[in-house]
């Protein structure tokens, strides 16, 4: 039976009623744009706890471990694992899938198996704010109540030393990406990789903390290696703000040397001075360097999430938590910790790491909820391998614990070992990648 226009208009207008007041609202509807845009004030679709509750923010290696070790350490806690991403992808081995060396269901893993087989809850939501009275975080799906609450972020990128103007801050994002945060931007580098026809291809390595100190110079050998085997007449140019190579230095100026000597131009205490897309050229100091690609990566700073709910040391320190070094609590605050690549001590900022300090932090919160006797501090670990070529396969690694100055307050490496002879021993180091990617994507994911 044919219905008038006015019981059409009428139906239209209930069913646009019902999908905004079940959370569907479309963002062309400005009354649902307007209850979008509030604070959080309703509580997220998340059972009640019948024990202490635990909430991590971020799953990545630091928030992933927290979260599995905590629930073993102290099975009667609530866990929480909040993420904003659908499935897990990893940065560590990403550098092999760049040429296509990997698959990428390798790097991805699914967040939902993590919460079954370690027994806490997946949340698929973004953190937005901190209500500190109420002990609530706010979430973009509902508010959750915590007694206690780690941050797990990451990093963001901080491009002010290069330009202060969004716009082109925008550029640089969208059509260099650095390729340090998992996801699309790795999609990006890939298909510009695979697609180079020839010229420059400009690499960076900012100067200070940044995420993963090896993986640069790993990512110019792998690229390198690639314009290689497919014979383009093709550059790889480095440009390192820093003196020198800043981790397995030995192994990969050896392999710049004497396997890419045609095909890496490294240029140490190279600092950029402008960047002019849309000529395609780099000013430095003492030069112009035009190019055909590029992968602009620049200073790290640790997530705003931290700066936007007042937990953040200052620009000076590169808005990294604000904690107590030894326990991770921020300071001035009770039970709010921060991990991972976004804590302020010299550790490596790699994925290892990560999950080595994540082990020990779970055991810290545990100990709170168990109160058992107080746990000393304990050094993260390092262990990191670099492909310096892909046929043959030969790696590089370096080990290493840290240890903390209690005069100067400061950390440094410990217990250091290295395997930098690739010509010697790269075949068994690259034999040892992959079992170490999958057993800390077992430790991670599995039971």
């Amino acid at each position: 039976m044919a219905i008038s226009r006015r019981e059409a208009l009428k139906i239209s207008s209930l069913a646009v009623a019902a999908t905004a007041i079940n959370g569907c609202a479309t963002l062309s509807d400005p009354k649902a744009n307007q209850a979008l845009t509030v604070n959080s004030t309703y509580k997220a679709p998340i059972a009640d706890s019948k024990g202490p509750r635990v909430v991590v923010v971020g799953g990545g290696w630091s928030g992933l471990s927290i979260a599995k070790y905590t629930k073993i350490f102290a099975p009667n806690a609530d866990v929480i694992l909040v993420e904003q991403r659908h499935e897990f992808i990893s940065c560590p081995m990403s550098n092999l899938w760049l040429v296509d060396k990997i698959k990428l269901e390798y790097l991805t893993h699914d967040y939902l198996q993590a919460a079954r087989e370690n027994n806490y809850t997946y949340f698929h939501a973004t953190a937005t704010g901190l209500d500190r009275e109420n002990r609530l975080l706010q979430t973009s799906d509902g508010d959750i109540s915590f007694d206690y609450l780690i941050f797990a972020p990451g990093i963001d990128y901080d491009y002010s030393r290069w330009t202060n103007d969004i716009a082109f801050e925008t550029r640089l994002r969208q059509e260099y990406p650095a390729g340090f945060i998992p996801g699309s931007e790795h999609i990006s580098l890939r298909n510009k990789v695979l697609n180079f026809k020839g010229g420059n291809f400009i690499l960076t390595v900012p100067s200070g903390n940044y995420r993963c100190l090896p993986a640069p110079y790993e990512r110019a050998c792998i690229i390198a290696d690639y314009f290689k085997e497919k014979k383009l007449k093709a550059k790889v140019i480095l440009l390192d703000e820093n003196n020198a190579i800043t981790i397995k230095k030995k192994g990969f100026q050896s392999a710049f040397d004497e396997l890419y000597s045609d095909y890496i131009d490294y240029r140490p205490n190279t600092v950029i001075n402008s960047i002019n897309l849309d000529n395609k050229v780099v000013e430095t100091e003492f030069e112009e360097i035009s190019f055909e690609e590029a992968a602009f990566y620049p200073h790290v700073r640790g997530a705003k999430i931290l700066e936007r709910v007042g937990i953040a040391k200052d620009g000076q320190n590169k808005l990294e938590g604000n904690i107590n070094s030894l326990t991770y609590e921020v300071n001035g605050e009770k039970d709010i910790y921060v991990t991972g690549d976004s804590r302020p001590m010299g550790f490596s900022k790699s994925g290892n790491t990560s999950n080595s300090e994540g082990h020990h932090v779970a055991k810290l919160i545990a100990q709170k909820i168990n109160k058992t006797k107080e746990i000393k501090w304990y050094p993260p670990t390092t262990t990191c391998f670099s492909i310096v070529s892909i046929a043959p396969a030969r790696a590089i690694y370096v080990y290493t614990q840290y240890a903390y100055n209690k005069i100067d307050e400061t950390f440094a490496f410990a217990s250091t070992s290295s395997s930098e002879n690739w010509k010697k021993d790269g075949t068994v180091n690259a034999d040892s990648v992959f079992d170490w990617a999958n057993a800390l994507y077992a430790d991670m994911f599995s039971k």
